[in-house]
């Protein structure tokens, strides 16, 4: 795990070197174990490195194969490297590193090297001879890569903030990335804030050569197969592949822990890396004063049944209120989410722990959303969508789908489509603010359904899928890879810890999206996943109720956040793509307790507006 930074354009030596060492300056937290540098007329490369396999100096990056024609820069880890490196027959290894195995892959093998790959990674390849860049990004985007292409440069690192240090980049922001966010509380990938920077896309890879870049695809999620296989083999499956993906995951030369919540997700890892391992597992967990906030005892039941070393941060409400504006600066690109990633992150950091696993994913695999049950009840109305919007309505309204302090909203916004699809009505469950609020509050902002979109380009192979999986896909492309996988990686990384998510274990996820509805509906709470590691986490663990950070935001955000909230959305009236009075409409609402504004409305654009600012926008 670590930072990485590229460029390619400025044909001096000197700047190479000067700006790619300003680029790994602003990555110093992701890699504090060694920072490099490899520059030459054509290129400059950068690389900040958080030691976990082969810590010796020899595997420090960036990484040149024997003959010197090849140079790379790699962020993440690659879990079957062992298993790939017997393969390699003809190549001379000096390092023990998953670094060294990946470059002399390539070589060997090319772009096809890819299928073989089983990890997290963002990779830059130099090719000397060619001049040419080889980059490629994990299947489902659990690293990022970060670029920006104009007619004589190519610049990319792991975060925004290395790219906006170099000042090549306008500081402007992209409209329609401004709407996304809005809608959404992210931007969704390949698109950013900022105009004319993009993110690669999980599962593509890209050559860069003669100032022309070309993209391509090696992997897609929704080109999974169905299976036709019995009740207990499927389980038998999931079991051994949740355990291979476990203990690929726990290969590593420094210190490794889980984060543990007491939820079905962070105990079957836990479970299972108690399992697979014979040295007790390192476990940690937040606890609060406030008892309705509290779950610890749920984790204290796993951390008991499997021996583990566990560590709890006892935090009052207030405790996590005060960190909050430290907190904020963090985020490398705005988000909604990601405050309790960064604590837990911290306290695992400074337990001397630099790898943990997290049960991120299970949610999105298993059904563990309302939003699957919900999906499969009202898919049963799908004929009613070719009927008139009031006739829908109607039948929408009786049914009351979809229950929150929105619910007219929603109820008539789903009525809105004129048949019933993955593309038209999942958006629904994750859009935050309407198209009529982002008109009301912004000036010359387009309105785009950018996750409606992105599902519409695959709505043909998603409609080949079973009905869950099809929501799985859109949770995952959707609001898991572009709020929890990258809040996950820019949270944990601030503290150099890497975090590791065996749920997204390629293996897993294909098999996984390939059981048919009956066998995955969740009769209970993820009832395959349980089911599959019975006799493994106990009664009182899956049938709990699910709590999560469900504070009191809207309180702290009228009392004890009120003026640094107040502040931050009277800075934004600063940009001429918000409108003054439809933004101080907003707050004034939320003070008022009108029922349609949401605490998270307000605190998005109080988050985007602490970004705006700290990054001189």
């Amino acid at each position: 795990m670590c930072g990485i930074n590229g460029i390619i354009g400025i044909d001096n030596v000197d700047k190479n070197k000067s700006i790619i060492q300003v680029m790994n300056n602003t990555l110093k937290h992701r890699g504090p174990d060694a920072s490099s540098v490899y520059a030459n007329i054509n290129v400059g490369l950068g690389h900040q490195r958080l030691s976990i396999i082969d810590l010796s100096d020899a595997a420090n990056q960036p990484f040149t194969d024997n003959s010197g024609r090849y140079v790379m820069v790699f962020n993440g880890e690659i879990y079957n490297y062992l298993e790939i490196k017997k393969q390699l027959q003809n190549y001379s290894f000096s390092t023990n590193s998953d670094t060294e195995v990946l470059l002399a892959a390539y070589i060997q093998m090319g772009e096809g090297f890819l299928h073989l790959l089983r990890g997290m990674f963002a990779i830059a390849i130099w090719d000397n001879k060619e001049n040419s860049l080889f980059i490629a990004r994990d299947r489902l985007g659990i690293k990022p890569f970060y670029y920006y292409n104009n007619d004589s440069q190519l610049i990319f690192s792991s975060e925004l903030r290395a790219l906006l240090s170099t000042n090549a980049i306008p500081r402007k922001i992209d409209k329609v990335a401004l709407c996304d966010y809005l809608s959404y509380q992210t931007v969704h990938a390949p698109n950013t804030l900022i105009e004319g920077v993009k993110q690669l896309m999980p599962g593509e890879f890209a050559i860069y050569k003669n100032r022309q870049f070309i993209i391509k695809k090696y992997w897609q999620i929704s080109k999974a197969h169905r299976i036709e296989e019995s009740e207990q083999k499927i389980k038998n499956n999931v079991k051994d592949l949740f355990f291979q993906a476990i203990e690929r995951r726990m290969i590593s030369d420094v210190p490794l822990g889980a984060f543990l919540s007491g939820g079905i997700d962070s105990s079957a890892v836990v479970a299972a890396m108690a399992n697979v391992s014979n040295q007790k597992i390192n476990t940690f967990s937040i606890g609060f004063k406030e008892k309705e906030f509290d779950e610890s005892h749920y984790a204290k039941i796993i951390a008991k049944k499997y021996n583990t070393n566990h560590t709890q941060l006892e935090l009052s409400a207030n405790n996590f209120l005060e960190q909050l504006p430290e907190i904020i600066p963090q985020f490398d690109s705005p988000s909604g989410d990601g405050a309790n990633t960064f604590i837990v992150s911290q306290m695992v950091k400074q337990a001397g722990i630099t790898v943990a696993l997290s049960g991120l994913g299970g949610d999105e695999l298993f059904a563990g959303y309302d939003i699957f049950k919900n999906y499969k009840k009202i898919s049963k109305y799908a004929p009613m969508w070719k009927m008139p919007k009031g006739i829908k309505k109607g039948v929408l309204s009786t049914a009351a789908m979809f229950l929150d302090s929105a619910k007219s909203e929603k109820i008539s916004l789903l009525a809105e489509p004129n048949e019933f699809s993955i593309d038209k009505i999942y958006p629904l469950s994750r859009r935050l603010l309407s198209q009529n609020t982002i008109n009301n509050i912004t000036q010359n902002v387009p309105y785009i359904d950018a996750l409606q979109q992105q599902l519409f380009s695959i709505k043909n192979d998603l409609k080949q899928m079973p009905m869950l999986s099809q929501i799985s896909i859109a949770e995952i492309t959707g609001y898991t890879q572009n709020v929890l996988l990258k809040d996950t990686d820019q949270m944990s990384m601030a503290h150099a810890l890497e975090v590791r998510v065996p749920f997204f274990d390629t293996d897993l996820v294909e098999y996984t999206l390939s059981i048919k509805d009956k066998w995955k509906y969740p009769k209970y709470p993820k009832s395959l996943l349980v089911e599959s590691l019975n006799p493994l986490l106990p009664d009182e663990i899956v049938h709990r109720k699910k709590m999560g950070f469900s504070f009191p935001w809207s309180y702290w955000m009228k009392n004890q956040l009120k003026t640094f909230c107040e502040a931050h959305i009277q800075h934004l009236k600063n940009y001429d793509f918000f409108d003054s009075k439809g933004l101080q409409n907003l707050w004034n609402e939320f003070l008022k307790d009108v029922p349609t504004i949401k605490w998270s409305h307000i605190w998005t654009l109080v988050v985007l507006s602490a970004w705006l600012k700290e990054n001189k926008f």
